[in-house]
């Protein structure tokens, strides 16, 4: 049996934590403010495909959770936060997670948690992962909607060549548990080229769903947007090569052709504008930008539609 932290309660967080409730491992969830009320009162409710499921769990603050725990308590740590949150949650919590040899996965949006958890932990206890053909969001406190085939793809960073194999005999019983508990998962052997493909379809929908209100088949599928979804699309992967990621127009037609072909979802941007949060937008487009300005490449579509979603919602800021 497994014993896992989730921090983050949110719509794949829950929606994770549920699926191995399910199975029977014990997990524990970080929270705040209403949510986290809403969780040690009533406990976690899931919609998911029609089915409804409810689960009594362990919700607690980030100041209980250390008093409560250690870090070395838990299989391991999985951060399921908004990505604008990571610095400043492993700062947090940096003294806690010093005490212990426990890993660190994240499974977010962007590229930029995994080099954000190795600057506290070290890049030895810092697993890279990503939630694949998912959407999940708080319906409200306590509860959360997802859908899709929910898969779960995550590796050692930033890739198992330049990696010890510390953490293999883990992750594969990491990856067998949730594949008994029904969530589709995969070991990567180049985490980091997966987390690139991922900001592939993140960066063409995104920022342009915020900014336009359209779900992700609409908007795939718009005589008008549906070129500017596949230009920034391209423009990440130009983006990539700054990090050391090389991916061809294979790879981009692969990541555009699933996004096309997914359910008409509302992109985790749009469901944040809509309810006043702020955006991963920096996350996500600005993590395009400053690698396309790192080699002097231009990102126009990136650029435009970041600078007008700006204009439009001030309150866009990562944090």
């Amino acid at each position: 049996m497994l014993n896992l932290l989730f921090i983050g309660a949110g719509g794949i967080g829950g929606y994770y934590a549920a699926r191995l409730l399910r199975a029977g491992h014990q997990v524990t969830l970080t929270a705040r403010g209403e949510h986290l009320a809403a969780l040690q009162r009533n406990g976690l409710c899931v919609h998911y495909q029609g089915n409804i499921w409810r689960h009594q769990v362990t919700a607690l603050s980030h100041s209980d959770l250390i008093a409560r725990h250690q870090a070395g308590d838990f299989t391991a740590i999985v951060l399921t936060l908004k990505s604008s949150a990571t610095a400043a949650v492993m700062q947090e919590l940096a003294d806690w997670l010093h005490a212990a040899e426990v890993p660190v996965i994240s499974l977010q949006n962007g590229v930029d948690n995994e080099p954000e958890i190795a600057a506290v932990i070290g890049a030895e206890r810092t697993l890279g992962g990503l939630a694949v053909r998912i959407g999940g969001h708080i319906l409200a406190p306590g509860v959360i909607a997802a859908e899709g085939v929910a898969q779960i793809v995550w590796g050692q960073w930033p890739n198992a060549r330049q990696t010890s194999n510390r953490w293999h005999q883990l992750l594969q019983q990491l990856t067998d548990a949730c594949n008994s508990a029904g969530i589709p998962t995969r070991i990567s052997d180049g985490i980091q080229r997966e987390l690139w493909k991922k900001l592939i379809i993140n960066n063409g929908v995104n920022p342009l769903s915020a900014l336009t209100g359209l779900d992700t088949r609409s908007l795939t599928h718009h005589p008008e947007h549906g070129p500017v979804v596949y230009a920034m699309m391209t423009e990440t992967l130009q983006a990539a090569r700054a990090d050391g990621v090389e991916l061809s127009t294979a790879d981009l037609d692969e990541m555009h052709e699933l996004i096309r072909s997914f359910n008409a979802i509302k992109t985790s941007m749009l469901v944040d504008r809509e309810k006043g949060r702020p955006l991963e937008l920096d996350s996500i487009a600005g993590a395009v930008l400053r690698r396309c300005k790192q080699q002097q490449l231009a990102a126009p579509h990136t650029e435009r539609v970041m600078r007008a979603l700006q204009a439009e919602y001030p309150y866009q800021h990562n944090g």
